[in-house]
């Protein structure tokens, strides 16, 4: 399964580390990867692999969402098809 994840907050150092790090040791595969500062405003999009996980994507989620209260940041990860699904026009 593939979802996107999304996060958005104040730049600082070592975002993308971090996040990556995390979805390293749950086995996630970061197939591409877009990241921009607005201002100083940090934003990135990733889409992700999920098919070696052995966590739900609940768990996950929920791991991600805790990682960014910790580094003030929202992180969200959303299925693929449903991300989809929701941007049709």
């Amino acid at each position: 399964m593939k979802a996107i994840v999304t996060v958005i907050g104040k730049d600082q150092v070592g975002i993308i580390a971090s996040i990556c790090s995390l979805l390293s040791q749950h086995e996630v595969n970061i197939l591409d990867i877009s990241q921009t500062v607005l201002q100083e405003y940090f934003t990135m999009v990733m889409l992700a692999d999920l098919s070696q996980c052995q966590s739900s994507i609940g768990e996950l989620g929920a791991k991600l969402e805790q990682a960014g209260q910790e580094r003030n940041l929202s992180i969200r990860i959303q299925r693929e098809d449903i991300f989809n699904a929701m941007h049709r026009i």
